[in-house]
């Protein structure tokens, strides 16, 4: 899996960061893919260049920016570059297809619908409970036929 991450760089107190896209599995500080820019935050206000169409294209890709390099990206505004374009085409999709489909069917409301099954619920009730007496009968009668007939 290849990650966006920060690169430590400078000496002892005088720290700088190059984001880079490497391999998840490889050390902090070592060999990367790509630069995609630096962040300094010892200088005042902090500095951060990062080249947008890069970092796009590796997020693009799927990598994963860690939690920092996220926040930095954030406040870049690549990361809402990218939602803008990930999200674009699939809105887009979806436009094209809800003018393919058919129009929707007219809903009828509750009490309509209410008013329409009670009815039929009784009138399945007593039918079912025709149609179970009907066929116990015969089974009743075989049953009796059967007792006199071995008597």
């Amino acid at each position: 899996m290849v990650k966006l991450r920060l690169k430590r760089m400078g000496t002892i107190d005088k720290p700088f960061y190059r984001i880079v896209a490497l391999d998840s599995r490889k050390k902090r500080d070592g060999a990367y893919l790509e630069c995609l820019g630096y962040y300094d935050p010892k200088t005042d206000p902090s500095t951060l260049k990062v080249d947008i169409e890069k970092a796009l294209n590796w997020l693009k890709v799927g990598a994963q920016p860690s939690d920092t390099v996220r926040s930095l990206f954030k406040k870049a505004g690549i990361l809402e570059k990218w939602h803008n374009t990930k999200f674009q085409t699939t809105s887009d999709d979806k436009k094209a297809k809800k003018e393919t489909k058919p129009a929707a069917k007219k809903t009828v409301k509750k009490e309509e619908k209410s008013a329409e099954k009670k009815p039929v619920k009784k009138e399945a009730k007593t039918a079912d409970k025709k149609i179970k007496e009907k066929a116990t009968e015969p089974i009743e009668k075989k049953k009796i036929e059967a007792k006199k007939d071995s008597k």
